[in-house]
């Protein structure tokens, strides 16, 4: 595995109207050498094109291609997560004013020394205070 990623970073490499090369450089990574997502990653990109869907962005047939697409990663999805929430994961939330949800992908970089790819701009800054590599900033060279 090479690094973490979030479902901002999945939903800009996957939607047709959005372009975006961090993006596309962490996917093509997670293609090539893996990479790590919580357990609510699953829920949280359906989640995304579900409501994207109903907002007209995708049809039903164009998000069930890219869920079938995003299915076919190589993405390890932490077993770890769920029983992680209530402490370690509320508390990185509490320390730097995230969603547990978003604590969730910062505590699996974390946990795993891995550099954390997403496109929220709390989020990095996060991982930077904790001492995470700066993918984004790096447009995710010298990660394998």
């Amino acid at each position: 595995m090479t690094l973490v990623i979030d479902a901002s970073v999945a939903i800009a490499w996957a939607s047709p109207d959005e372009n975006d090369s961090f993006a596309d450089e962490a996917m093509r990574l997670a293609v090539e050498h893996g990479a790590a997502v919580p357990t609510l990653w699953p829920l949280e990109v359906a989640n995304i094109l579900v409501v994207n869907e109903r907002r007209g962005r995708l049809t039903a047939e164009e998000a069930k291609g890219i869920m079938d697409d995003l299915k076919e990663l190589a993405l390890t999805v932490d077993p770890e997560t769920t029983s992680r929430a209530m402490e370690e994961i509320a508390a990185l939330a509490r320390e730097h004013r995230l969603s547990v949800y978003d604590a969730s992908y910062l505590e699996l970089a974390q946990r795993l020394s891995l550099p954390l790819a997403t496109l929220d701009r709390d989020l990095r800054k996060a991982a930077k205070a904790i001492g995470l590599p700066d993918f984004f900033a790096t447009g995710g060279q010298g990660f394998i």
